[in-house]
């Protein structure tokens, strides 16, 4: 879903890890409501066109496609979440925008034709797969110690500078690293 920072860290740095699972591509689905909230947009007016808060949220999904690519090393589809409210402005200006960094934008309307909904986006995906290009990856390495391994993913995913903390919670670390 839109949220390729926790919930993909978590799916990959946890439950691959522990898994054996090894995905081959990565779908990103985001809404241009959520998008244009993003952009800062009242919700009592995601049903109109705004092409400006609509440009501002992109930076969001551009961030969760930047991490899904280059920290972990998949390629993705972007899948739009269609509904009657997206113009066709909104749908051209977000295609646009994610071509110039060379990822597929379907829109989907599964959620109300079911699999027929989801057919271009099935395709799309497997079109990505066969291409190949996967270089899967951690976010870490098992072997570091805890305080490394926040230190990676609040840098290499949020785009923290560091991390700190204070006395005490360097000793629960610690504790919780023994």
């Amino acid at each position: 879903g839109f949220g390729a920072d926790l919930g993909a860290e978590k799916f990959v740095d946890i439950k691959c890890r522990k898994s054996g699972l090894r995905p081959d591509a990565c779908v990103i689905v985001a809404t241009i409501r959520a998008l244009k909230y993003h952009g800062g947009v009242d919700r009592a007016a995601l049903g109109q066109e705004d092409l400006g808060a609509l440009g501002r949220g992109l930076a969001n999904l551009e961030r969760h496609v930047h991490n899904v690519r280059t920290h972990y090393g998949l390629p993705c589809v972007v899948a739009i979440n269609r509904f009657p409210d997206d113009t066709d402005a909104e749908i051209v200006k977000l295609q646009a925008i994610m071509s110039s960094h060379g990822v597929p934008v379907i829109l989907a309307t599964h959620w109300a034709d079911g699999g027929a909904g989801a057919e271009h986006l099935a395709k799309a995906v497997v079109a990505v797969i066969d291409k190949g290009g996967s270089q899967f990856r951690f976010v870490y390495e098992d072997t570091l110690p805890l305080w490394d391994k926040m230190h990676a993913i609040a840098t290499n995913i949020y785009g923290a500078a560091g991390i700190s903390a204070d006395a005490k919670v360097r000793g629960q670390i610690r504790k919780l690293q023994d």
